[in-house]
């Protein structure tokens, strides 16, 4: 059964594709309770309107191991990594990442806007 990680790490969001057809790519590295975490994934939450703050949620699952070895090892924290690729969302202007302890937002932007800037500046 899937669960949530102990915390989120690090959240990266950026955009890939092109204008026409644009993906939301989310790269996020995380600590699980215990090694030996299988199938850590992020898991989009499904909205039937577009939120108000226009931030997309996942949230950071795995499933833990069935068994735990003994002593201090089992109670290390792991570091683990998901990642997802998806259509961006034209309402969506960042993401959050849920974890058990925490949770962090990250803000994306189109590449195409940095490029179009930079030649109006020259």
């Amino acid at each position: 059964m899937s669960e949530l990680v102990r915390e989120i790490v690090e959240v990266n969001a950026s955009i890939d594709g092109d204008e026409e057809n644009p993906l939301l790519v989310v790269e996020v590295e995380g600590l699980a309770a215990t090694a030996g975490w299988t199938n850590v994934r992020l898991e989009p939450h499904v909205a039937i309107t577009p939120p108000e703050d226009g931030v997309q949620d996942f949230d950071l699952v795995g499933d833990r191991p069935a068994t735990h070895s003994s002593g201090d090892a089992a109670e290390a924290l792991a570091e683990v990594e998901a990642g997802w690729e998806g259509p961006l969302e034209d309402w969506c202007i960042g993401v959050r990442v849920h974890a058990i302890d925490n949770m962090i937002e990250d803000e994306i932007y189109e590449p195409w806007d940095e490029d179009d800037s930079e030649s109006e500046a020259a």
